[in-house]
């Protein structure tokens, strides 16, 4: 009789575990990870992988610590007799830098698909952030699902937000923002975006209108430091709007970062659980069970 597959939740991602094994009819596997006194990793599997194929589960929010544990999980599994081995990665880093704008640069988004590619048999991700690379086959040479979280920040605003207007901060937002206000019939706008720094942005209210019957829902894909969303928020204030709604996909919140959109003037802050479990965060497994049965259980060939 053929084993259910088994779900290994790398550290940090054990609040997305139970609701992908369930819907995928995975067994979690019992694991070991730890680290020795000079930082190097231990890991042990104490359910045999022999023949039967692997889900790795990762939050990647920190890739440079997170990306040799889960290499060095994908090689082991394999190396005890694994078969197809997969990775649920809700949030993918290293896409922002898709070209070489400077002599000598690395494009990090195709050398992160490589590095995927060469540990995994297929992948699912949750809205990758895309833009000159218009899509992950480009920098993907396995099986792999790209899933949306609009559906559920849609439901969300449906369910919370009266009339909202919804707003991207920058041209690189304008997919997600319009695929949202589809779903809802609502009107969107897309601000524009000049970038003076890592942490410094100027934001122009190009073509804002409707602030005073609209509720303002600013959604982006990745907020780490929170300018572009502070930005953001004091240019609607300053053209009349009322204090906006923050929607953020990939919340890669540094120290302070909610206290500080909630004081540059927003009404609430809301995120996914793609990175971290949240009190009223927006639930992000779903899409992930459509996206992977189908990779896990590939249909039969006559």
């Amino acid at each position: 009789m053929k084993l259910n597959p088994l779900l290994v939740c790398l550290p940090g991602a054990e609040h997305l575990a139970p609701g992908l094994a369930t819907g995928l009819q995975c067994d979690l596997a019992d694991m070991t990870f730890r680290r020795f006194p000079d930082g190097e990793g231990y890991l042990r599997f104490h359910n045999d992988p022999m023949g039967r194929d692997l889900v790795l589960v990762a939050v990647l929010q920190d890739p440079d610590r997170h990306l040799a544990r889960l290499q060095f999980t994908a090689a082991a599994g394999r190396a005890q007799g694994a078969g197809r081995i997969g990775l649920i990665a809700p949030y993918l880093p290293y896409l922002r830098q898709d070209t070489a704008f400077q002599p000598g640069e690395a494009v990090t988004a195709r050398h992160m698909g490589a590095l995927v590619s060469s540990a995994v048999n297929w992948l699912v991700t949750l809205d990758p952030h895309l833009h000159r690379i218009d899509r992950l086959s480009r920098v993907l040479n396995i099986p792999h699902r790209s899933v949306s979280s609009a559906g559920k920040l849609a439901a969300w605003i449906t369910a919370r937000i009266p009339r909202p207007l919804i707003i991207g901060p920058d041209a690189e937002s304008a997919g997600w923002v319009k695929d949202i206000a589809m779903r809802l019939a609502a009107p969107y706008l897309v601000l524009t975006k000049q970038r003076i720094g890592d942490e410094a942005v100027r934001i122009r209210p190009d073509g804002v209108r409707d602030l005073a019957k609209r509720t303002p829902v600013i959604v982006d894909d990745i907020v780490s430091t929170g300018a572009t969303m502070c930005a953001s928020i004091a240019a609607l204030l300053t053209a009349g709007a009322a204090p906006p709604v923050c929607c953020v996909i990939h919340a890669l919140f540094g120290a302070g970062v909610e206290a500080r959109l909630l004081s540059a003037g927003a009404d609430c802050v809301v995120t996914t659980t793609s990175i971290r479990p949240r009190p009223g965060a927006i639930d992000i497994v779903p899409p992930l069970v459509r996206g992977a049965a189908d990779l896990l259980r590939p249909p039969i060939r006559h």
